[in-house]
């Protein structure tokens, strides 16, 4: 039986490739071969002016969605993004073609290869939430994009700026300059039920503002490497390219950012999951007032209660969240939390499942107060804790947070000391995202910058006073992985 894979739908070179015959990763921000897109005409449509929760106005009858493509399909873009395609083989001397190691998909320079790297093209979709330009996708369509083009319905294109996006959620927040803009609402994902009706926008495989339905399958799924969101389950036919766009309810109003489809082949096979919209309404909020997302950290590692369990513990339910370990520095551990504790409530939200713990913590304000309802013994316990703060290495980037150097095309941070002991480098600076002349160059977003023409260098600053210095080129050292490399980069 081959492997079954959750798969992100950004468009990109794995799936295009796939429909050929070549495997590559999907979700791994590498792009592929351009696709020609169709392009579609639509009635521009009056909308109001800012998204909002807005009070439930039955747009169409039964499942008849055309009300709400008339209305709300003006405010869904496409999304086209220029970034770095991954190693294309070359020929050797014999003329054959050399194919790339599985992992130059997801990896750079592994020591020498006869292989080069040429700028490729992307799709996928997004949303108009403000009049004034403000754009929801996934963080997966533009992560590593060197330019972004939005394209709306009335054949108007706009250059974006990628004002944040949010690795963990997988949210992404745009910016074009425009005014008078079609936009959607929010509607309340809480509300939805299984088997609610919903429609979804998009452009798979290039094909703009394609409508596809469906009914809610399932709510609150955690899905590998995702477990601070929620999904929502869907039905709903989605294929590479409809990542980043709206999944509205029958009111016409936005539920969720249609992000992942669950396939064996990287196309359509059932089950497609959507971020909830208040999620995504939250990493949106904090990316743009501060360029990075906050999460909530109680300290614990926690587990699924099965009957056995519930068994040996002496509880009468299963319901609720195990806690198999806890950091007695962290916020549970101060609060006195135990291992073996099983967390029923966080103030006025059921725990149910081990899943829904992260979830419901990651989503509060660090310094937070919060009252746990707990189980120890089979006895029922408050536990007061003060939230803490999540101490992820890479949870939010923007293009704002980090020092660049305009001139270079990168945007880098310094790093941590346990990345310094990681890469094995005394100092460094780790580059998030690439433009220009380092796009070029082939430098890539997770590429330390060790030395500029054999200098080290410590600090963005530092960097922006050495570019400045330099004339038409100039020679990074660059660490990848486990090789160091230098890398002649032509600043024009």
């Amino acid at each position: 039986m081959k492997p079954k894979n959750i798969t992100r739908t950004a468009i990109a070179a794995g799936v295009l490739a796939a429909l050929v015959g070549t495997y590559a990763g999907v979700g791994a921000g590498h792009f592929g071969p351009a696709r020609a897109s169709v392009p579609v005409v639509a009635a521009f449509a009056p909308a109001s002016t800012s998204a909002t929760s807005a009070a439930p106005t039955t747009l169409a009858p039964a499942t008849n969605f055309s009300g709400i493509v008339a209305r709300y399909g003006p405010a869904v873009g496409n999304i086209s993004v220029t970034g770095k395609g991954h190693q294309v083989a070359m020929a050797d001397q014999s003329g054959a073609q050399q194919a790339p190691d599985l992992s130059e998909f997801f990896r750079g320079f592994q020591g020498p290869q006869r292989a080069e790297t040429e700028p490729v093209h992307a799709l996928g979709s997004g949303f108009i939430i403000s009049s004034s330009g403000l754009i929801l996708t996934n963080a997966h369509v533009v992560d590593g994009a060197s330019e972004v083009v939005v394209k709306l319905t009335d054949r108007r294109e706009f250059k974006a700026k990628v004002l944040g996006a949010d690795r963990v959620s997988d949210v992404a927040v745009l910016k074009i300059e425009a005014t008078d803009l079609p936009v959607v609402t929010f509607g309340n994902p809480s509300a939805v039920q299984v088997g609610d009706p919903v429609l979804a926008i998009g452009s798979p495989y290039g094909f703009e503002n394609t409508a596809t339905s469906g009914i809610i399958s399932a709510k609150a799924r955690s899905l590998p490497e995702s477990s601070y969101v929620p999904f929502l389950q869907t039905d709903v036919a989605l294929n590479p390219g409809n990542s980043g766009g709206p999944l509205f309810n029958l009111q016409g109003q936005v539920i969720g950012i249609n992000s992942q489809i669950y396939s064996r082949t990287g196309g359509y096979q059932g089950l497609s999951f959507a971020i909830p919209i208040d999620v995504a309404s939250n990493v949106e909020k904090q990316l743009e007032a501060s360029g990075k997302v906050s999460r909530g950290h109680l300290g614990i590692a926690v587990q699924e209660l099965s009957p056995a369990l519930v068994e040996s513990f002496g509880l009468k339910s299963v319901h609720g969240a195990l806690v198999s370990s806890v950091d007695k520095n962290g916020p549970a551990g101060r609060a006195g939390l135990q291992s073996g504790d099983v967390i029923t409530r966080v103030d006025d939200h059921d725990i149910n499942y081990s899943s829904d713990l992260p979830v419901q913590i990651a989503l509060m304000k660090p310094g937070t107060a919060a009252k746990l309802a707990v189980l120890r013994k089979g006895q029922s316990l408050s536990v007061d804790v003060t939230i803490g703060a999540m101490n992820d290495k890479k949870v939010a980037m923007a293009q704002q947070a980090a020092p660049s150097s305009g001139k270079l095309g990168v945007m880098v941070r310094e790093l941590a000391g346990d990345e310094q002991r990681q890469a094995g480098v005394a100092s460094g600076l780790l580059v998030e995202q690439v433009s220009g002349a380092a796009a070029r160059a082939g430098i890539e977003p997770g590429d330390v910058i060790v030395a500029v023409n054999g200098a080290a260098v410590t600090s963005g600053e530092q960097l922006q006073q050495m570019v400045a210095k330099s004339g038409k080129q100039m020679a990074l050292l660059v660490q990848r992985a486990d090789v160091r490399l230098f890398v002649p980069v032509d600043l024009g």
